[in-house]
């Protein structure tokens, strides 16, 4: 997994991971949850992904459009 870079310093991200069909996400509480595109919507996770990349914005956009849409809890 990638460093989420947290640019606005205020987010519960800490960590991700990217794959075609889906993206992999660790919060600062160390569960991670894997949100796929049969399970969150294939737009949602390209925005997902956008934003880790970015650092920015990651953890509002999973708070607000796509919390319960993971695919599986890993941890």
């Amino acid at each position: 997994m990638k460093p989420y870079k947290n640019l606005s310093g205020k987010s519960t991200v800490t960590m991700y991971e990217l794959a075609q069909d889906f993206i992999t996400v660790r919060f600062g509480n160390q569960s991670v949850y894997r949100y796929s595109n049969q399970s969150a919507g294939s737009a949602n996770v390209r925005e997902m992904k956008t934003l880790a990349v970015a650092g920015k914005g990651l953890g509002t956009f999973i708070e607000s459009k796509v919390k319960d849409l993971f695919a599986r809890k890993v941890r």
